[in-house]
């Protein structure tokens, strides 16, 4: 399994975009899938000067709905005539940060035609290759929402971040999992899958720092090994490095990961 970042808050190249968002390519087996868009059309800039092929793409899955993973993904429609890009049926809801700023979706992308709601809780894209529903993850570690939320009703009430989708891809017996940016919980996520390989942001970047000896340790028992970037923060991937050690790299725009599965 090959994974390409297109797009992350920090570049390997000065020739490559960075940008607060996150945009992954993965190549398993016959399958080409895109994970995420960033927050615009950057990453598919960043695509071609790679050399990588985004009309190649079979499918595209937006982890869930906030601008900063999917603002490139109309951009992806027009370079890539065929594929769905698969959603949770809730990410089309309005988003908002603490301080209230909009953060969700654009219309122009949730009305489109190839934008396509997952049918069910866990849904097979094809054999190895699943998708699950924030629903499907305990929540037996607590979550704060930080202040985000979102608007039912016509009522502001704090996200509860139904709108997170997870990809797991199972190839040659090994297990390896896609989040964006683990808003219900990178523990609750790590616990309930249990993967050999988590890919993602953990969005650790607002944990007090009283709180990340926990994090590290639990994420030690479970035995993966992490790629993480975009919103685990430096401070607390410098903390979690120090526990975890050769079992948590990074990545960032032009990077790319090789998993000998």
């Amino acid at each position: 399994m090959k994974i390409h970042c297109l797009i992350e808050n920090t570049s390997s190249a000065p020739e490559l975009a960075a940008e607060h968002g996150l945009s992954l390519l993965i190549e398993s087996g016959s399958h080409c899938i895109l994970f995420d868009s960033g927050a615009s059309p950057a990453f598919a800039e960043n695509a071609a000067r790679m050399g990588l092929d985004l009309g190649r793409v079979d499918a595209a899955v937006l982890s869930h709905g906030h601008y900063d993973h999917g603002g490139g993904l109309l951009r992806f429609l027009e370079l890539n005539p065929h594929s769905p890009v698969w959603a949770s049926p809730h990410a089309a809801e309005p988003h908002f940060n603490a301080a209230g700023k909009d953060i969700g979706l654009s219309a122009q992308l949730t009305g489109h035609e190839r934008f396509r709601p997952v049918p069910a809780a866990v849904f097979q894209l094809a054999p190895g290759i699943t998708l699950h529903a924030a629903g499907t993850v305990p929540q037996a570690y607590p979550e704060p929402p930080n202040g985000m939320t979102t608007l039912r009703g016509g009522s502001h009430m704090p996200d509860d971040f139904r709108h997170e989708l997870y990809l797991l891809i199972e190839e040659n017996g090994r297990r390896v999992l896609f989040s964006g940016c683990s808003h219900r919980g990178i523990l609750n996520i790590a616990a309930h899958f249990r993967p050999d390989v988590l890919v993602g942001g953990f969005h650790l970047m607002r944990t007090p720092t009283r709180q990340l000896p926990q994090v590290a340790a639990a994420l030690a028992q479970f035995h993966s090994l992490y790629y993480t970037g975009h919103c685990t923060g430096d401070s607390a991937f410098n903390f979690l490095k120090s526990t975890l050690q050769e079992r948590l790299s990074t990545f960032s725009s032009g990077s790319s990961i090789e998993l000998c599965l």
